[in-house]
């Protein structure tokens, strides 16, 4: 990103944070992850586990990728991509605006052993709730290590998934809709895991593993 992209990004951040907007029009989460190399944990990819935009869109929410043309959904979220060691400015921008600009929850995910974006995003942030995503193993103590007094909710490497629901937890606290959608996913995992121990034991082992790796 050069200087003047990085200058036009912090300057529609800042200007779109000045602005009046109702909530209906503005996204209600923020989604960065440090670098595009980490949107197959933070996106999702068909080869793996599903990831923070999928859950977004499996619970109804819609990617807002204009402020002047929001979708028609209610509930929506945003994308950027933010590295707090290449671009510690829009770093500092895009959380300090983050509650003007109508955002009630980051979710931050960042890899390697120094990722940095998920907790100098909830100290810059703060109080707005950020959940850290670590994108590997060797992110988790990075991303958890806050000090006393500087608060971070973290999930387990990898799981933005899970990223996703909680911060669908925290906003359905004042959205009875959203709280209806969590309750109707979590039934339909049961529904998935009853229909499962009732085929592997009305099949049998053997055959329920084969239909299982057709």
């Amino acid at each position: 990103m050069d200087s003047e992209t990085l200058a036009e990004l912090q300057e529609y951040l800042e200007a779109e944070a000045a602005r009046d907007r109702p909530a209906e029009e503005t996204p209600d989460v923020g989604v960065i992850m440090g670098s595009d190399s980490d949107l197959d944990v933070m996106m999702g990819s068909e080869t793996g586990r599903p990831g923070a935009f999928d859950a977004f869109t499996d619970l109804g929410f819609a990617e807002q990728t204009s402020y002047d043309d929001p979708p028609e959904a209610r509930f929506t979220f945003e994308t950027f991509v933010v590295s707090a060691h290449r671009t510690p400015e829009l770093m500092y921008t895009y959380a300090e605006t983050a509650a003007d600009r109508g955002l009630e929850v980051i979710v931050a995910g960042a890899g390697g052993k120094s990722a940095d974006l998920p907790n100098m995003t909830a100290s810059i942030a703060y109080p707005l709730p950020v959940i850290g995503v670590p994108v590997q193993e060797k992110s988790v103590a990075s991303v958890v290590g806050m000090p006393q007094g500087a608060p971070i909710v973290a999930v387990d490497a990898g799981k933005s998934f899970n990223a996703a629901l909680s911060a669908t937890q925290i906003l359905a606290r004042k959205h009875p809709e959203l709280h209806d959608r969590l309750v109707e996913y979590h039934d339909g995992l049961q529904e998935d895991v009853a229909r499962t121990s009732r085929d592997l034991h009305s099949l049998g082992t053997p055959e329920f593993k084969r239909r299982r790796e057709e």
